[in-house]
């Protein structure tokens, strides 16, 4: 085989208390699709952003087709022909969709923008994404987070780059964008590209990778570049450093009575009266592919949305919730799928995002924060559910998706919560991650709370949850009991008749 045409050549990277890359050093070839894998916090998206100039190296450098480089700056990477798709979306929502896919090339002509040129050309990236039916104009923030990742991967394609990093791409997309994604992947293989591709999807690896690296606590474990010696126990052990017979290590458990009973429900995005029941230490599934309907479904129960017809039952008392606020003083909390826009604030404190929605620390003198209550409460559930981080004080930002849905979840367990409404909770999670989630969650059932997890990924909902609620366009199709819930039937129902 040829010289690596991208080298990374003893790469470390140090931030303040934390060693995020140690010596990290290998290459990818041309004409190959390189997964990159690892627990989260294990360096991949660091290493990205070395890439992609946004990181400093402390030690080491990169080679490109045969030459040296250490970025400075973003600018420098895009110039030499480098582009990154980072899971956290980095577009401009109030922007319209052809002028994100053509930000920084827009055509313009003495200072103006030539709008004809620019619809066409975005109309025609679109139907090379096989998003045809999104129109040039619509504003970015008016499309679905699986719509906003194609646009995102249109963007990067138009640089004409050679090469393209995909971060967890497949998380928020729909079966059929994923299809086209995978139609994409290939063909920028078959244009004699370096694709690097970081997942935690196995399946994904074994279809559509040649090669693979293991990352493990910001160290380069090994390099597969055979992968039909490889298989999925070898892979997960080698992420993790230790073997996990079952990711989603289900356990039964007594149920109570209904907790929540939704009755006749409808809204934005729910286009038939919904009904259905959670009981008190139940899992409850609600599955159903990209624009069905879950979100808005619960987004409407919890407040989010106000319904416009229906209302909810819980713990036995008739509701329309009008803001999240009125849910959460009732005892129902819901993590948002897209947790950097909706669920953290990315340059505050693990300590402050915990505490934000919890600081009862008030006197009879009035309201006023009281931070050495506040660090404490941080310092135990960053014990508790053994956060990655090297400090209360860290910003949330920097911490990998895994350690901020944890901090999301410790935010309302120190609040006094009966029902837990957790939407794509593993969503960019790595395997040890998830299983930590999972038994987090049937912690609580255990200790007699409820929990609804929205989800798109099948074997999750499948083997979670004690019963499966399905959705398909708008409308609540079927429940399903555990033991009925083959994947086969979940997704048939799901699927358009």
């Amino acid at each position: 085989m040829s010289d690596p045409f991208l080298r990374f050549d003893t790469i470390s990277v140090v931030f303040p208390g934390v060693r995020a890359l140690d010596g990290v050093s290998f290459g990818a070839h041309a004409g190959q699709v390189h997964a990159l894998m690892g627990e989260n916090g294990a360096g991949k998206s660091t290493l990205l952003k070395v890439l992609s100039g946004i990181n400093k190296v402390t030690e080491g450098a990169l080679w490109i087709d045969g030459q040296r480089h250490v970025f400075a700056n973003a600018r420098e990477a895009l110039a030499q022909g480098i582009a990154i798709i980072y899971q956290e979306l980095t577009l401009s929502p109030n922007m319209t969709v052809a002028e994100n896919l053509l930000l920084g090339q827009l055509p313009t002509r003495n200072g103006f923008i030539k709008r004809r040129q620019l619809r066409e050309r975005a109309l025609a990236i679109l139907a090379d994404l096989g998003e045809g039916d999104i129109h040039p104009s619509t504003k970015v923030r008016d499309l679905s987070i699986g719509q906003q990742q194609m646009i995102e991967i249109g963007r990067a394609l138009l640089r004409d780059a050679r090469i393209i990093a995909f971060d967890e791409p497949t998380s928020s997309l729909s079966v059929q964008e994923t299809r086209q994604l995978k139609r994409i992947v290939k063909r920028l293989r078959d244009e004699g590209r370096v694709v690097l591709y970081v997942t935690h999807r196995m399946e994904e690896v074994f279809q559509m990778c040649d090669a693979v690296t293991i990352f493990r606590d910001g160290r380069h474990i090994r390099t597969h570049e055979d992968m039909s010696s490889l298989d999925h126990d070898t892979l997960v052990s080698e992420m993790v450093g230790r073997d996990i017979e079952d990711v989603y290590g289900y356990r039964p458990r007594h149920q109570g009575e209904v907790v929540l009973e939704v009755d006749a429900i409808e809204g934005r995005g729910v286009k038939a009266p919904v009904s259905f029941a959670v009981k008190r230490g139940e899992v409850f599934g609600l599955f159903g592919l990209v624009g069905a309907g879950r979100s808005e479904l619960l987004r409407l129960v919890c407040g989010v949305e106000v319904p416009t017809a229906g209302l909810v039952r819980f713990n036995g008392e008739a509701r329309r919730f009008k803001s999240p606020a009125e849910a959460i003083r009732a005892g129902i909390a819901m993590c948002p799928e897209d947790r950097k826009s909706q669920g953290i604030f990315p340059i505050a404190s693990v300590a402050d995002n915990l505490n934000i929605s919890c600081r009862r620390f008030f006197t009879r003198w009035g309201v006023f924060r009281h931070p050495r209550r506040e660090r404490a409460t941080a310092e135990e559930y960053i014990r508790r559910l053994s956060v990655k981080t090297p400090g209360p004080r860290t910003a949330i930002g920097t911490l990998s998706g895994g350690n901020q849905q944890k901090v999301i979840l410790a935010r309302w367990l120190a609040e006094e919560i009966d029902l837990f409404v957790m939407d794509e909770p593993t969503r960019g999670i790595d395997v040890g991650a998830r299983r930590d989630i999972y038994t987090l969650l049937y912690d609580l059932a255990e200790q007699g709370k409820s929990v609804v997890v929205i989800s798109s990924d099948l074997a999750e909902v499948s083997s979670i949850c004690d019963r499966i609620a399905v959705m398909r366009d708008g409308v609540l199709v079927e429940v399903v009991a555990r033991d009925e819930a083959t994947p086969e039937r979940l997704l048939g129902l799901a699927l358009p008749a």
